[in-house]
């Protein structure tokens, strides 16, 4: 069966070796290696996969400009599920990078109907206060999408790179889908690529934690951000090649001008490319360094020429929680999920009566053992609420052999959400407060 990515639609992944496989999407465990401290969903395979991740690293190695954006849709209550996302934000600016968090009102008012002073309520009251609570700090920056005109500006320039046919063919929209709707996906684009907009530093690597159904919007965004480019830089063999797409003589001129002035190698300019041969690499300056920097080089030309010089975003991936009832954790399913602002003793019986990924009977358990991996209550350890890899392993190997039955898990873990709740919503209380520091008007 073909597997679908929708957005705004139900999908569930059983095997996340085919988003490898069907959509091009790449395995994690090639970028773990080379990070020194990776947060604990990376560690333990939550994060299974990316998209040129490897940009953002080296940034984040190297301490040059990063940026992490993402977006929550006030379309319901913030749960557990949302939470991933907003610890992937605060991490990314932990490291050093500039986080930007939307509420994306646009997207809600268009999709879901729901009315501007409900977007506003939802994002600030369930939102907002629940990511601030969580530790983002006022060096990023939370917004509106219809308070944030150079995102709406920047979206409109996107639309004129886009058509009906592709948007259509990407969402499976059909002659019912709203101009409104469309426009939406335009102004998802621009929340993930304006983060390299002058105002916020220029052009630099942008990661985008999301879940895979979201991956459309981070292919289109990509494939946008490469058509607002003027020059392509390719290696060809033994030589680099910068192709004009769409430069006009002035700009190849200036090109050509700052290849020379860099004195990599021979440039040889053409009409609609520019060719540097015999290319001399200085020591420390290998080869996918040195494409980098000519890859820089051209975006400040275009740049100084009214061009944004977009670099195509990159996104990290993670799993799906599962839901208390089976299928995916979903905002618009009360019984699959547990908000943040849930009361905490209702949270507790809430995972009293989650699936488990226990037997039929406790003789069938102690026989055959359990499934850890089918298991709600165990993601909740596995996800949040464990900062100890060892106990996780033990819980998991006590699972399997059948020494530990299901109520055991449950207990602990019902515990442990309405610790967590308790203390998460006084921090909540606390960053009612601090929403000015934040720019948001209540």
């Amino acid at each position: 069966m073909e597997l679908k990515l929708d957005p705004w639609g139900a999908v569930h992944v059983d095997d996340y070796n085919r988003l490898f496989q069907e959509f091009g999407i790449s395995s994690f465990d090639e970028i773990l290696p080379k990070l020194k401290a990776p947060h604990p969903y990376m560690r333990r395979r939550i994060i299974f996969g990316h998209r040129n991740y490897d940009s953002v690293v080296r940034a984040m190695l190297q301490h040059r400009p990063f940026a992490v954006m993402s977006g929550f849709m006030p379309s319901g209550r913030v749960h557990f599920g949302h939470m991933m996302v907003m610890n992937e934000i605060i991490w990314h600016q932990q490291q050093g990078g500039d986080a930007f968090a939307a509420i994306a009102n646009m997207e809600a008012h268009a999709v879901r109907g729901i009315s501007w002073a409900k977007c506003r309520d939802l994002g600030i009251n369930e939102y907002i206060l629940s990511l601030i609570a969580l530790g983002f700090q006022p060096s990023g920056h939370i917004y509106f999408q219809s308070e944030n005109f150079k995102m709406r500006d920047l979206a409109f320039e996107l639309a004129a790179s886009a058509n009906f046919s592709e948007v259509s063919a990407i969402y499976g929209f059909s002659g019912e889908t709203t101009i409104a709707h469309m426009a939406s996906v335009m102004a998802q684009s621009a929340d993930i690529l304006h983060p390299q907009l002058k105002e916020f530093g220029g052009p630099k690597p942008v990661v985008i934690p999301v879940g895979a159904d979201q991956d459309p919007h981070i292919k289109l965004t990509r494939d946008l951000a490469y058509r607002m480019r003027r020059f392509l830089v390719e290696r060809r063999g033994d030589y680099v090649s910068i192709r004009g797409k769409a430069a006009g003589d002035d700009l190849m001129q200036a090109a050509e001008k700052a290849l020379m002035d860099a004195d990599f190698g021979k440039v040889r300019r053409y009409a609609e490319h520019i060719d540097l041969t015999e290319i001399r690499e200085s020591e420390g300056l290998v080869s996918g360094e040195l494409m980098e920097e000519i890859d820089r080089m051209m975006r400040d030309v275009e740049i100084k020429h009214g061009e944004f010089g977009f670099i195509p975003p990159a996104s990290i991936y993670h799993r799906f929680m599962t839901g208390l009832a089976g299928g995916k954790m979903s905002s618009s399913k009360p019984e699959s999920h547990i908000a943040l602002t849930e009361d905490p003793k209702e949270a507790a019986k809430k995972i009293m009566r989650a699936i488990t990924g226990g037997r039929q009977s406790l003789a069938e358990q102690r026989k055959l053992g359990g499934e850890p991996e089918k298991c709600s209550v165990y993601e909740f350890l596995l996800f949040h609420l464990s900062d100890d890899d060892e106990e996780l392993r033990e819980l998991d190997g006590e699972c399997r052999s059948g020494r530990r039955m299901c109520g055991t898990c449950k207990k602990d873990v019902a515990e442990r959400v309405e610790i967590f709740l308790r203390e998460h919503q006084q921090a909540r209380e606390a960053a009612r407060d601090r929403l000015p520091e934040f720019g948001i008007k209540t």
